[in-house]
């Protein structure tokens, strides 16, 4: 299809008009390839209309010429991502489905390359059609994005590109190809063996430490006493780098060395709290991760990055032996309003007696005992309330799934990667977020070294792994 016929075909379907167009006016440039619909036809919100949406799609083609060098292909990326980054958003969306639906596979080559295969099955000839059909699904804009990748700047461009396309994916599906293809280059180009493990501390450079304050996700650095109290000689942070985006950790980890495992979070975030003596230390807790690149949702480096920092730790400090986490549960909350009654509904006769008691009532009940939660922290040690509603935070985290995997998307991490559920922690966040998010309830990943193969194969056949303390809390249906 011509760039003219294929802009035709695109203010077709953004007018949502029959086939039919517009004619052009009488003396208007007739020029084969060149696009027929006047100007006056087009909807005020149509972003570009086709003479300079034509433009831009040559300057994409000419960087994806086979007939120029991977220099050349590279400075001509460089000139459209200045003057891509100068337009309004709606042209940008627009750029965007230039690059998503006009520079696509062939559609007849990889048909007869699959069919070639096809025939090909069996014979000595299988490994050649294997390699006709490989190549042709390498599409136009494969090496479209690769030549955006070759300038200095141009994964940064990449990156930021994706982040911005993410939001609409629901809207628009013709975004889709797009998007899968820039997650396919991002899980070559950014795979963990091109990645550089760095040790962020309060000495490395104001611009990288500022990059901490904001990416953190899991709790917010309140203050430059507040960071500095993370990178004390008691902490560790390291963070991943790429040689592409060398000033921008593309994932953080912060480490505290204690001599226990760590059951709420108020002790390590305190700045007045005096050091450990990291000498004795034999506990490591990973207590916030951190994803800082929008754009590569869906390249997991995750996994790798614990796994490196944990034969980093021990190399230091040969007296670790345990290696856990402290970790929020952001899921719990919203789904413990969806199920409260069916979480009492398994709890038996007696066990309902004493929560009904407790809440005053003749009978427990979701509507009167959710209310109750946000004073969560005020409840004691031996209260009722506060047992049931660490076996439902035990239930969701070891029993709920969606999918084939645990519905909360940090256990879910951290289960895949390995790890068991050790303990479930009443009051640990007792910020305003935490209680939004888990009513102040915190959880304990553990890293046993010797067992993440055998829990990951639990976890792959349909169990979730969790510590005997934590199984006994799970609510399972009475019969």
């Amino acid at each position: 299809m011509s760039p003219g016929a294929w802009l035709q075909l695109r203010v077709q379907r953004l007018l949502g008009t029959p086939s039919g167009v517009t004619p052009a006016p009488k003396g208007a440039d007739s020029t084969p390839g060149k696009s027929a619909v006047v100007a006056s036809s087009l909807p005020r919100t149509l972003a570009l209309p086709p003479r300079p949406l034509r433009k831009p799609l040559l300057n994409l083609q000419s960087i994806v010429d086979p007939k120029v060098s991977e220099v050349e292909g590279g400075r001509r990326a460089e000139s459209f991502s200045s003057w891509y980054a100068g337009i309004p958003q709606n042209q940008k969306e627009e750029i965007w489905m230039l690059m998503s639906e006009y520079f696509g596979p062939d559609v007849r080559e990889v048909s007869g390359a699959r069919q070639a295969y096809e025939e090909a099955l069996g014979t000595a000839e299988e490994g050649t059609a294997e390699i006709r059909l490989r190549r042709s699904l390498i599409s136009p804009r494969t090496r479209l994005l690769q030549r955006f990748a070759a300038y200095a700047g141009g994964m940064r461009f990449l990156v930021d590109l994706r982040s911005q396309i993410l939001p609409h994916l629901k809207t628009n599906k013709r975004l889709v190809a797009l998007d899968a293809e820039l997650e396919q280059l991002f899980s070559t180009w950014f795979d963990v063996a091109f990645l550089e493990l760095r040790r962020l501390s309060w000495d490395s450079p104001a611009s990288l430490v500022e990059k901490l304050i904001q990416y953190e996700a899991v709790h917010d650095i309140r203050s430059w006493g507040d960071l500095k109290n993370r990178l004390d000689s008691d902490r560790r942070c390291y963070g991943f780098f790429h040689p592409s985006l060398p000033n921008e950790p593309l994932i953080f980890v912060e480490v505290a060395l204690l001599n226990e495992i760590a059951d709420s979070i108020t002790p390590l975030l305190d700045e007045s709290a005096a050091a450990q003596d990291i000498k004795k230390s034999t506990v490591a807790i990973f207590y916030s991760i951190s994803n800082t690149q929008t754009g590569l949702k869906g390249v997991s480096f995750g996994d790798s990055l614990i796994k490196r920092v944990v034969q980093v730790l021990r190399d230091e400090f040969p007296k670790l032996r345990t290696f856990a986490t402290l970790s929020p549960i952001p899921g719990f909350r919203p789904w413990a309003s969806k199920n409260m009654e069916d979480l009492i509904s398994k709890l038996d006769e007696k066990e309902q007696l004493i929560l009904a008691k407790a809440l005053g009532k003749d009978k427990p009940r979701a509507q009167d005992f959710l209310p109750l939660c946000d004073e969560a922290l005020s409840w004691d040690e031996k209260s009722p309330l506060r047992h049931f509603l660490t076996r439902c935070a035990a239930t969701y985290l070891g029993a709920t799934k969606s999918g084939s995997g645990p519905a909360d998307a940090v256990a879910r991490f951290h289960l895949t990667n390995g790890a068991r559920i050790e303990r479930v922690n009443w009051g640990a966040d007792p910020s305003g977020k935490g209680m939004r998010q888990s009513y102040g309830l915190m959880v304990n990943y553990l890293y046993d070294l010797k067992r993440l193969d055998k829990y990951r194969t639990a976890l792959n056949e349909g169990a979730i792994p969790s510590s005997p303390g934590v199984g006994e809390l799970i609510l399972t249906s009475k019969k």
